[in-house]
């Protein structure tokens, strides 16, 4: 799907207070920017923002970045945030493939993929951001008892996530090929994708992984 353009997104975007500009300077001491010890939360590919907003809403006690490298994207979610007061949220405007630039080692808690690319031909599939080569990525910088949070319709590409954690050596904690219509569908935040597949009928697959422990 092409990306409709946004003019003078770019412009505002390197202007913006809610976007952290040179994130690289904040890596180590994301506690310092956010001024609390709350838990860290990101997302990855967060598209127009309502997911990430919404959640930043509900739990005042976390702190959240979400990250986008689309300028015409992520200034929807800006707009978003502009609306609220969420002292709790900032933007990244990156590709996800320099995270580690901007975390440092067991600096985050949690990392949500929402209906990420599939990235559908086979010679793209260490692009796809649950591919092993990401996951590699996470694992830099998630605590030891992070999670990384993965929701899809998708099937190809949900069941190549769960294939791709297994040989990564990640442990799967919960899975479900059909997020609403299961237990795991309390208190759960959809995305503006998540509403439309759902809407057409098509179920929402998803995954919580987390590192192989000592036991």
């Amino acid at each position: 799907m092409r990306l409709r353009n946004v003019r003078g997104s770019r412009e505002e975007i390197e202007k913006n207070v809610f976007v952290v500009h040179e994130p690289e300077q904040h890596k180590g001491s994301w506690k310092r920017f956010f001024r609390n010890e709350n838990p860290l939360h990101i997302e990855i590919g967060m598209g127009k923002g309502k997911f990430i907003c919404q959640l930043a809403r509900n739990n005042p006690d976390i702190n959240y970045l979400g990250i986008e490298k689309y300028s015409s994207v992520l200034i929807r979610g800006i707009d978003k945030r502009k609306e609220l007061e969420l002292p709790n949220l900032y933007f990244l405007r990156l590709d996800a493939e320099f995270i580690n630039d901007v975390f440092d080692k067991e600096e985050v808690d949690r990392v949500y993929l929402n209906f990420s690319d599939p990235w559908p031909k086979d010679r793209h599939a260490r692009r796809r951001l649950t591919s092993r080569e990401y996951l590699s990525r996470y694992e830099k910088l998630l605590k030891k008892e992070g999670e990384v949070i993965f929701k899809t319709d998708n099937r190809g590409l949900f069941d190549f996530s769960i294939e791709e954690a297994d040989i990564a050596g990640w442990e799967l904690k919960n899975c479900t090929y059909d997020l609403h219509g299961s237990e795991y569908a309390e208190g759960n935040v959809m995305t503006e994708y998540e509403e439309k597949f759902s809407g057409l009928g098509n179920p929402i697959h998803r995954m919580v992984i987390g590192q192989k422990l000592p036991s």
